[in-house]
């Protein structure tokens, strides 16, 4: 890994090591991550789990500042898989980047894992640069697939809407019907700020800037009818 990479994934963590929590059920492979990820001084393993609900459980349990920026897992786990964990993540814990690590290249898991809420997607057997360049993406908000895949994404911008997650789509639709992020929140039982989370979560995804876009949108893909009253 050049030393570029080393000066971007510093600057993504804004000066601090990037905290990132490792998902996979073989502990070798754990290790080899770990023992990788620890050698870039932008990074930093806080914790490791074998499945979904193991992660579930490390996160539940993170003291309040504590929770990692990235979550790096795999998909084929004996317990709770990647795709199920990445929505879990994607509904209580918007805020974290999810980059999927897997042997699976079949284009199905991918589109799965984006749906999911996932940020990225790289081969395991992948090149170690392809990696640190995918959490660095990940990291400052884009979007990263592993070289051998990403021709067969174009698929998945057919449709922006695709690939939004099920949480997503329906804050869009409640967005589109003119209500506010405290009313949003209040009717999914969830805080302001996950709202809000979820709100730039869909200008990133859907390539939208400001709140009037974000209605039209809903309007016009997803046949919204609402008062298209402030929402803020």
């Amino acid at each position: 890994m050049t030393d570029s990479h080393h000066e971007d994934l510093a600057t993504v963590s804004s000066g601090a090591p990037a905290r990132v929590l490792l998902i996979d059920d073989h502990a070798l492979v754990r290790d080899g991550m770990r023992m990788h990820l620890s050698l870039q001084p932008g990074l930093e393993v806080v914790g490791e789990a074998d499945d979904g609900e193991g992660a579930l459980a490390w996160l539940a349990s993170a003291p309040p500042g504590s929770l990692p920026e990235l979550v790096i897992t795999d998909i084929g786990m004996r317990g709770m898989g990647g795709i199920a964990l990445a929505g879990a993540l994607h509904d209580r814990y918007p805020e974290l980047a999810v980059l999927v690590v897997s042997m699976h290249d079949n284009l199905e898991y991918v589109r799965q894992a984006v749906r999911a809420g996932a940020r990225g997607y790289v081969l395991k057997d992948a090149p170690a640069d392809e990696l640190m360049a995918a959490i660095q993406a990940v990291l400052a908000g884009r979007v990263f697939y592993s070289a051998r895949i990403a021709r067969g994404m174009a698929e998945l911008a057919a449709s922006p809407v695709d690939a939004l997650t099920p949480r997503e789509r329906d804050i869009l639709h409640r967005i589109g019907q003119g209500l506010a992020n405290k009313e949003i929140a209040a009717q999914l039982g969830v805080s302001v700020r996950t709202v809000e989370t979820h709100r730039l979560n869909l200008k990133r995804k859907l390539a939208i800037e400001g709140r009037a876009g974000l209605v039209r949108y809903a309007v016009q893909q997803l046949g919204v009818e609402g008062d298209g009253g402030p929402s803020a």
